[in-house]
């Protein structure tokens, strides 16, 4: 399974053109991603056969959230789940870095309510004790972990994701993401057994009205200063086409 990570109704058709078969539906990717629009999965749900995760956070940073953000992203997972979500992505963390049993037990069974899949992002890869995180998961239902293997990039992780797939990998479902492309997720599949994984495909596009005479709106690194980022229709085929 290719899992396509895209900001907006335009990166899921280039994902669906490309051939993928599921995306996780963010905003903001250039935070990290956050939460997307109703107007938006309503979008990508009338006009593709995508099976769409939606991502369910609140601002950039971490992952320990008040309770005034936790309310938001309840509302928002719920919002999204009746507007027809298959699933959503979240991640709740305490102060000592563990997994938030509570917030994330209730969030697990919002999910599971409207009959989608419960979806742990990499808040995971910022945990002190990840067997025990991963058993704490598993123990509150979540269907599937998306990690790095705790390391910037997933090859870089490759080992603790072999480890994660071969001692967990039978009672939740890992999906491995950060740095996944056409060059290296056919490799990465067979050095570890996860068989999905999760990719940006990433390109940029232009906008020539980024910057003014005297204001800029610029985020992305040179020498793509004037753009903003895109998924490639192209790089999710080959993609695609790389791991079959």
């Amino acid at each position: 399974m290719i899992e396509i990570c895209c900001g907006s109704y335009e990166d899921a058709l280039a994902a669906w053109k490309g051939g993928a078969e599921r995306i996780e539906l963010n905003s903001a990717l250039a935070l990290g991603g956050l939460t997307p629009s109703i107007g938006c999965l309503k979008l990508v749900k009338e006009h593709t056969g995508l099976k769409v995760v939606s991502m369910s956070r609140p601002r950039a940073a971490g992952f320990c959230y008040t309770q005034a953000e936790t309310e938001q992203m309840f509302a928002d997972a719920e919002e999204l789940l009746k507007n027809g979500s298959d699933g959503i992505a979240f991640g709740f963390l305490t102060e000592e870095r563990k997994v938030d049993s509570g917030k994330t037990g209730k969030m697990i069974e919002l999910i599971h309510r409207y009959g989608g899949e419960a979806v742990f992002h990499r808040a995971f890869d910022c945990v002190t004790d990840p067997d025990e995180a991963m058993r704490e998961l598993i123990r509150l239902g979540a269907d599937r972990v998306l990690t790095s293997g705790l390391k910037e990039k997933a090859v870089q992780g490759a080992d603790m994701l072999k480890h994660l797939q071969e001692t967990y990998g039978d009672q939740v479902e890992i999906l491995a993401g950060s740095g996944v492309n056409s060059s290296n997720a056919k490799s990465l599949m067979a050095e570890t057994g996860v068989t999905q994984v999760h990719s940006s495909c990433k390109d940029w596009k232009e906008d020539v009205t980024t910057s003014g005479e005297w204001v800029n709106y610029r985020f992305a690194p040179a020498p793509y200063e004037e753009c903003y980022d895109v998924v490639s229709e192209d790089l999710v085929r080959k993609l695609v086409e790389e791991t079959k």
